[in-house]
């Protein structure tokens, strides 16, 4: 179940850039139909982050979570909106994204029901 939770972390970050850029173009909640689109993807990007909260441990799950969505909101401003884009801040993105894979590598396997949990070298 964990590799399908990290499916779902993954996918709620990215719908949290949607739901970001969103923002955006709903102008304080004054734009009807971008509005409806962000309030929308607000409500599956946490969906989708309490399905994968129930499997990976919460502090990386947050962490990913919000790191992808910043992450790639930047990316997407640069993209999209020609945000400035200076090697420092590339530089940046670059150690957050590494960030992001080192939790997922750190991430320890949850020991299935009955299973001795590792308790480290003594």
């Amino acid at each position: 179940m964990n590799g399908l939770a990290w499916i779902y972390l993954v996918l709620a970050g990215c719908t949290e850039i949607v739901w970001a850029l969103g923002l955006k173009y709903a102008e304080g909640f004054t734009n009807p139909i971008p509005s409806i689109i962000t309030v929308i993807f607000i409500i599956i990007s946490f969906f989708l982050f309490a399905k994968a909260a129930m499997h990976v441990p919460i502090g990386t799950a947050y962490a990913v979570f919000t790191g992808i969505g910043a992450a790639g909101t930047a990316v997407a401003g640069i993209i999209l909106f020609n945000e400035e884009a200076g090697v420092i801040k590339i530089g940046f993105l670059v150690l957050l994204i590494t960030g992001l894979v080192g939790l997922k590598l750190t991430d320890a396997e949850k020991p299935e029901e009955g299973e001795e949990p590792w308790r480290g070298s003594s």
